[in-house]
């Protein structure tokens, strides 16, 4: 008879809270980012050029705070960092409609993208520090869905505000902004670390510096592998809409329909694909590696739609269900990616290497413009080509990487746990 049955995964304390911190403050971004020049254009009253040059500026000083930021997680906790930021991005949102003049603007933006920037390299280790195993993977499944919901919720807010008070809503907006950040660090302050056998949390241990992360190969090996999927990431936003108007010919609301079908998958079964690849007792680097595979697939046929050029019935057919397996390669990736990394770190000094890890994502969407609009000068089919090599590429050094890299890092649950669960039959 079979006498063992599935492990229910363990909670985190606080999930529940830090979830929905996640969620508000999505809602909050979704606010703006999709109005970003004429978000701040009409609430500072400066020209779009002064602001575009601001944020630009303040954007490339965050990216530069960012190895500060990991040390500060080392140093004094992922929780603590966190309610920091969230209080920063709080206070500059509540001081954006007051910040007329451009040296007022500039310092609010610039104190304001120090806290955006450095954000996800303190949610990840956020994430490393409250919960272990697989509750990493089914936490950044939560969290990404969860943030696809809230700013698809915050782009639909803001029009609806500006439909009622015309561009004086943005001001609403950044209050809303301002409200919104500050809900989210109250929600998580309840969160707690998971505690290390001797009852210290793990922040606590004694840290090391950047050079603990440059002599470790195999982590800047993961860090360059995310770095051609990364590009890939970058594709939806920035390639996508340039493609379809340029190649293709077609009309911009194919664009809008393209995101709308993402955002609606990663909310509605980011969830259920993820834990469903955790089930399956996958390796992190193979579960990565196979989302990395999906998007070569989805560059691939971009290029044969391209080639083929159909007509515009058949081509939004075709761009929708390239969205599709676009979408599915994303949900794959993202949640073991994401775990694969926190796991990877030591905890002394995760933070550092999240900073050095979160590198690879800022970098290609650094490049991205500049790299796609130069290939598709060239033949419109050339950066999907480039993107669907760097794909591969990326998959076959995830499992090429996964001898070198510790054991807790490659399974979300240990072999033995896994040998442990499985059924038993007890002879008669």
């Amino acid at each position: 008879m079979k006498v063992a049955g599935k492990a229910r995964e363990a909670r985190v304390e606080g999930e529940r809270s830090l979830l929905v911190g996640a969620g508000i403050s999505a809602v909050g971004i979704g606010m703006y980012i999709p109005f970003s020049l004429v978000f701040f254009h009409h609430v500072t009253g400066l020209s779009f050029a002064l602001v575009g040059v601001v944020l630009t500026a303040t954007g490339l000083a965050g990216l530069a705070f960012m190895p500060l930021a990991g040390s500060a997680v080392d140093r004094f906790g992922a929780r603590k960092v966190n309610l920091v930021l969230y209080a920063i991005r709080a206070a500059g949102f509540a001081l954006y409609p007051f910040a007329g003049s451009l040296p007022a603007f500039a310092a609010v933006a610039l104190v304001t993208a120090l806290a955006d920037r450095s954000f996800p390299v303190v949610q990840q280790s956020l994430i490393g520090e409250v919960a272990r195993g697989a509750a990493r993977d089914r936490l950044q499944a939560s969290l990404r869905a969860l943030q696809n919901a809230g700013m698809g919720a915050g782009a639909l807010l803001v029009s609806g505000v500006l439909a009622l008070w015309g561009t004086g809503g943005f001001h609403y907006t950044a209050w809303g902004n301002a409200l919104a950040f500050a809900l989210a660090g109250l929600l998580v302050s309840r969160v707690r670390p998971v505690r290390d056998a001797e009852g210290v949390p793990s922040a606590k241990r004694p840290p090391a510096g950047y050079r603990m992360v440059l002599r470790d190969r195999p982590f800047l090996a993961l860090t360059a592998a995310n770095f051609l999927t990364a590009l890939g990431y970058a594709a939806l936003s920035v390639l996508f809409p340039l493609y379809i108007s340029t190649w293709l010919h077609g009309p911009d609301s194919l664009t809008g329909a393209a995101f709308t079908v993402n955002t609606a998958l990663c909310a509605g079964i980011g969830v259920l694909v993820a834990g469903r690849v955790r089930r399956s007792g996958a390796r992190r680097t193979r579960s990565a590696a196979l989302g990395s595979l999906l998007f070569a697939a989805a560059f691939t046929a971009q290029i044969v739609l391209g080639t083929l050029r159909p007509g515009q019935t058949a081509t939004l057919v075709a761009l929708l269900a390239i969205v599709v397996v676009y979408t599915l390669g994303e949900l794959v990736h993202s949640p073991s990616g994401g775990a694969l990394s926190v796991s990877a770190a030591p905890e002394p000094v995760r933070g550092r290497y999240l900073a050095t890890y979160q590198l690879s994502y800022s970098l290609a969407t650094a490049l991205a413009p500049s790299l796609f609009t130069a290939l598709l000068s060239v033949d419109g089919r050339l950066p999907w080509a480039v993107l669907a090599v760097a794909a591969v590429g990326a998959a076959f050094a995830l499992v090429r990487l996964e001898r070198h890299l510790p054991a807790e890092a490659v399974y979300a649950v240990p072999p033995t746990a896994q040998a442990s669960a499985r059924p038993v039959t007890a002879a008669a």
